[in-house]
């Protein structure tokens, strides 16, 4: 418990929220006691007050790391009355001062930033809700706390109240000073602790530090949401994200940890980011370990041609003039922004860095970037995405990320894997500093089997790649360079490509014209079938031919459909036989009904097809199963498709497939079941079009069955 602030005032305090916590929560509480907190209490509270999450978590892992209901009830009154009590809200700083002149002395929490005052030799200090200035300030606060000096940090401060004989003194004083953050961090014991998760209950317990529910992401997006982290455990490191609005892109560098700022990407000088020539003062990147500029994309935006060129010198050098002096700052860079264009439309039309301003387009600045997260693959923030579950303190896991700053894991991957294609130096330096950030991230012993790494080497080299293959479509004077790796036992090179590359190979060759005709289709079994060119027209001629085909649809991606994937194999057919065990829930039977209006549409006018459904029966929620089947029965009833189901008993009946009396063979490893959870609603695109859905990842083999003499197909 915080011993350092007295509490005695208990506000009227609502219970904790019914929570049952799960196996991983458990084993996160016993071995990393005092070091996590209820992540449904940080959002609570941050309702009511106005500060960093790290602040509360700070409180909230002294009072609230454990799962005894009563002791957390407790330790939640305790925050509420330190809250209460000490937090200065900015419409009762003229109460709180006249609290400390009463009383005499009295501890706030409140953010503090410091200057040095040049004609009096001693550093100044003001409080930013409180609202008082010039507030002397002990040399050794400074000396101990740096970042008092630039943008300041939050702190819990005893400040006292005397009257001076000199009037030009200030009456506040500070007795004592501790900033809101973890004092130390054991690393050992963090690593040992770390050892007794699995890789992927440890990627969970990361998920849910960062405020998220990992149960509603798939692996590729835990991999993009982690992504985010590496500039705060990779020195120098640069990142671009540009994706829709509302995906939650800066809410990691607004208050994730105390070692990153965020700042709008329009506001920001040299002097400011740099150094300032007039008086000496190191800018932004001398203080803090990563530098987040925010709403960076935008044609309309003033940008300063010399802060781009002092900016590209330092992403590749780490390094600025000050006058005839070289210095040298560690300050990883990212930038966040908004794209307003589809990725097709950007792919076929432009490139993936035409939302930023002009001046940021350049050949020389775009190539400093090390990795290039889609951030179109991220779901729009809700509230069903965030966690109640345990995580670190935020402050905890960033003194870990900090500590990381001095490991060196580029090279781990050549343990196993060689780059045999040729890459430039900083294509190589991109994508293994983006290995390294990952390793340290969810392997930070170091230690990972070869598939694990292999994951994050694929993961790193298509993150690059994303950069290399945009820039050759605004200079043509960089080379083209292919990102290929082998295992070093002799094993098959492994070509990385791009998911957008995958999804429309016709837009993707950055050398195509806009309007250039598409290439006819080969019968490569590997490639994806187009998307018709008017899926909302009901004219067969525009469903593409029918050829035997394995389709890989990539995680997290946008623009497919069961249009686009079975319409060329379900045209002219009369019967069709759909085996899946797992219609049960409701969103199954929604995918069901979507692939029946399908059929309906394929089906000419005058005409009918039967489609029978074999299916299992889920025994915890048959009689809404049979409910929801029967349904579809009576909607279709009457129409151009007659629909029927029944149950298979088979207790080994996994298999997943459409059948055709055409012929054709559909098998897909998912089922029905190939997209992300999304928003429903009368206005949610994602509920009206499927191609607006982000996917899991699908493998479907189409093969051709041999005819019986009846005209059916071979089971």
């Amino acid at each position: 418990m915080n011993t350092e602030i007295q509490n005695d005032e208990t506000p009227e305090t609502l219970p904790p929220p019914p929570f049952q916590a799960s196996a991983l929560d458990l084993k996160i509480l016993e071995y990393f006691p005092g070091l996590v907190v209820r992540k449904d209490l940080t959002n609570g509270l941050k309702q009511n007050a106005v500060v960093p999450t790290y602040v509360l978590e700070y409180l909230l892992g002294q009072h609230c790391a454990t799962d005894d209901a009563e002791v957390l009830k407790t330790g939640l009154e305790s925050v509420k009355r330190i809250l209460a009590k000490h937090y200065v809200h900015r419409n009762q700083s003229e109460l709180v001062k006249s609290t400390i002149k009463e009383r005499g002395r009295h501890k706030v929490i409140d953010k503090l930033t410091v200057e040095l005052n040049e004609k009096g030799g001693f550093y100044e200090t003001e409080f930013t809700n409180l609202g008082i200035k010039r507030v002397p300030i002990s040399d050794d606060f400074v000396r101990r706390h740096p970042k008092l000096l630039v943008g300041g940090i939050w702190c819990i401060v005893d400040v006292t109240y005397e009257v001076c004989d000199d009037p030009k003194s200030s009456p506040w004083q500070i007795d004592s000073l501790k900033p809101i953050q973890v004092s130390s961090v054991d690393v050992e014991a963090f690593m040992k602790a770390r050892s007794a998760f699995t890789s992927e209950e440890w990627t969970d317990v990361l998920m849910q530090s960062m405020g998220f529910n990992p149960e509603m992401f798939t692996r590729r997006a835990k991999l993009l949401t982690l992504t985010r982290l590496i500039p705060y455990c990779e020195r120098n490191y640069n990142l671009l994200e540009l994706g829709p609005k509302g995906t939650g892109k800066s809410h990691i560098y607004a208050e994730f940890s105390p070692h990153g700022i965020l700042i709008s990407g329009s506001e920001v000088t040299t002097p400011k980011l740099f150094v300032s020539n007039s008086s000496g003062k190191i800018g932004l990147v001398g203080y803090w370990d990563c530098i987040c500029f925010d709403e960076f994309a935008g044609k309309d935006k003033k940008i300063d041609k010399a802060l781009v060129d002092i900016m590209k010198n330092y992403m590749a050098n780490r390094s600025f003039s000050r006058g005839i002096e070289q210095l040298t700052a560690e300050a990883s860079m990212v930038f966040m922004g908004n794209t307003k264009k589809s990725v097709a439309y950007m792919l076929k039309h432009s490139h993936f860095f035409e939302p930023l301003p002009d001046k940021y387009i350049d050949s020389a600045f775009l190539d400093r970037i090390h990795a290039y997260s889609p951030g179109w693959e991220v779901s729009p923030v809700r509230h069903e995405l965030f966690t109640n579950g345990y995580g670190f303190i935020v402050d905890y896991i960033a003194e870990v990320l900090k500590h990381q700053r001095t490991e060196d894991f580029t090279g781990a991957y050549k343990k196993y894997f060689e780059i045999v294609s040729e890459v430039s130096t900083r294509d190589q330096t991109g994508f293994e500093k983006t290995f390294s950030g990952l390793m340290k991230i969810l392997y930070p012993e170091g230690q990972a089997t070869a598939q694990e790494m292999e994951e994050l080497l694929a993961f790193a080299m298509e993150s690059r790649r994303r950069v290399r293959e945009h820039l050759l479509r605004i200079d043509d004077t960089f080379k083209r360079n292919d990102f290929v790796y082998r295992p070093i036992d002799g094993g098959q090179s492994v070509t990385v490509l791009t998911p957008e590359e995958l999804q429309y190979p016709t837009f993707a060759n950055p050398k195509s014209k806009p309007d250039e005709a598409a290439p006819e289709e080969t019968e490569d079994p590997g490639a994806a079938p187009d998307a018709p060119t008017e899926p909302e027209q009901e004219e067969l001629e525009l469903v593409p031919e029918a050829k035997p085909s394995h389709i890989v649809v990539p995680e997290n991606t946008k623009g497919w459909s069961y249009r686009r994937l079975f319409a060329r194999y379900l045209k002219g057919a009369r019967k069709i036989t759909i085996c899946d065990p797992y219609i049960r829930l409701f969103f199954q039977a929604r995918n069901l009904m979507e692939l029946l209006q399908l059929i309906h549409d394929l089906v000419p006018e005058g005409d009918e097809a039967e489609v029978q459904l074999i299916t299992q029966s889920d025994q915890e929620s048959c009689v809404k199963q049979e409910e929801n089947l029967n349904q579809m029965v009576e909607a279709f009833d009457g129409s151009r498709v007659a629909f029927s189901w029944t149950f298979d008993h088979n207790p080994n009946f996994h298999a997943r497939s459409i059948t055709t009396d055409t012929g054709w063979k559909i098998l897909i490893d998912r089922g029905l079941d190939m997209f992300q959870k999304f928003e429903t609603g009368p206005f949610s695109l994602e509920q009206a079009l499927q191609d607006a859905r982000l996917t899991r990842r699908t493998e479907i083999t189409v093969i051709r069955n041999e005819r019986t003499d009846n005209g059916d197909t071979s089971k």
